[in-house]
């Protein structure tokens, strides 16, 4: 396998943060830090199927953003028969988290983390998701 090499423009906390992630995972350097992120992002898309699932998307977000809680709303009750409940938890006077607990298909639930991590003033989405056991032809 060869290797290209390229430019990447972050922006300076990220750049620390990419930093502080590679030295806490022990990676050797950035590259093998951002192999194994694009890695490990694209594995998570692989769970595009149409087997049942239940788990988390874990929302973090400055909620002066302007009309962001109205679109997530908005967007939540297009999920309603995959989202069973949400907790949202104020972090300090700007900053919140929100858990929402999740069951469907996994390409039901990855296409709500998609749509969720379009929407601009978002900081962090991450949907984790795990088998039910339940017999995908059942």
């Amino acid at each position: 396998m060869s290797v290209v090499r390229f430019g990447v423009s972050l922006e300076k906390d990220l750049l620390a943060a990419l930093d502080l992630y590679a030295e806490e995972n022990m990676f050797p350097n950035r590259s093998q830090a951002l192999r194994y992120l694009i890695s490990h992002c694209l594995a998570e898309k692989k769970w595009r199927c149409n087997n049942p699932v239940a788990g988390s998307v874990t929302l973090m977000y400055n909620h002066h953003r302007r009309d962001l809680v109205s679109k997530l709303t908005a967007l939540q009750h297009d999920y309603h028969e995959e989202i069973l409940s949400s907790v949202h938890f104020h972090l300090d006077g700007d900053q919140c988290m929100e858990i929402i607990a999740v069951s469907g298909t996994a390409a039901r639930l990855t296409e709500l983390a998609d749509r969720l991590h379009s929407v601009k003033g978002l900081d962090f989405v991450r949907l984790t998701i795990t088998g039910t056991g339940k017999n995908p032809q059942a």
